[in-house]
């Protein structure tokens, strides 16, 4: 049996398709390795490092993957995928992630947590950056660096064959290399402990945007929702100021009404969240019922 004709013709073939997995590899890595890597491009982060408005939007309730193809026309340019206050798993954060990435809308995904592998397990499944709530120190900032960059600049484990380069097999150095200029940490302010340390905060390596969650900070602050109020304006200039001081982007969360938010913009603000699909839906769909009422 051993030296039959079909098994000689099993191994061959199985040692054929073996020459020609490493053949691809090698033709990709030479030739193509370079298109792919331009391929992987965060298009917000690219708008804001020239100084442009990068707006996006939360989802909490979407689940299709649809998402990507419908949101393309709005001129979204990222979108924030939202695990803190949704209830979607990795596996479906990811789907949601993929689809955004395929019409070149930014994916960042909000964790629940500050621990390892609520980053890990999104950054290498799909996400082009993290949102990390309720961060108060710069200590903190520095280990959620290390969580989503990889050596020399963070500890992030290294893994092959990526979706951000459509799986292909790319050298690790190089995976690394422009996984770390492409990858977004963002780092949410919510409690005055956290403006009060904002400016240590800014001055960590890493950190791309510091932004602020209004309705958090605002209630932390005793004043819930109270957007205009002097306190919280003080806030929000205070991150400005440290953004600037530090070359970080500077950045507002939901909350505040639109006229407040353009006074941010001119202040400053550069990452901006304009809403997200539950107020879109209920919006929606109370005006459309509301047009037919008498």
């Amino acid at each position: 049996m051993n030296g039959g004709p079909h098994v000689i013709q099993l191994k061959s073939l199985i040692t054929a398709i073996g020459c020609l997995m490493k053949t691809g590899d090698h033709i990709f890595s030479s030739n193509r390795g370079a298109q792919e890597m331009k391929n992987f491009v965060n298009h917000a982060l690219k708008k804001l490092r020239g100084g442009n408005l990068a707006i996006g939007i939360s989802i909490r309730q979407w689940r299709t993957t649809d998402i990507g193809r419908l949101l393309k026309p709005t001129d979204v340019d990222w979108v924030n995928i939202d695990m803190e206050h949704g209830s979607m798993t990795v596996d479906q954060t990811a789907a949601l992630a993929i689809a955004c990435q395929d019409s070149n809308i930014t994916p960042l995904v909000r964790v629940p947590g500050l621990e390892h592998h609520h980053a890990t397990r999104v950054l290498d499944n799909g996400a082009m950056g993290v949102i990390f709530p309720h961060v108060e120190t710069p200590e903190d900032a520095a280990r959620l660096v290390g969580y989503c960059k990889y050596p020399p600049v963070g500890h992030r484990s290294v893994v092959g064959r990526m979706v951000h380069f459509d799986y292909r097999a790319i050298p690790s150095n190089e995976i690394a290399e422009k996984a770390n200029l492409e990858t977004m940490v963002v780092i949410m302010l919510e409690t005055p402990k956290g403006i009060a340390n904002a400016n240590a905060i800014a001055a960590v390596p890493g950190v791309d945007v510091i932004t602020i969650g209004p309705g958090d900070l605002s209630a932390e602050m005793g004043i819930p929702g109270q957007f205009d109020d002097p306190q919280f304006l003080d806030a929000i200039a205070a991150n400005i100021a440290a953004c600037k001081r530090h070359g970080v982007i500077a950045g507002c969360g939901n909350g505040p009404r639109p006229e407040l938010v353009r006074t941010f913009i001119e202040e400053g603000v550069r990452y901006v969240q304009a809403g997200g699909d539950v107020n879109f839906m209920a919006a929606g769909a109370a005006g459309a019922v509301k047009s037919f009422r008498r």
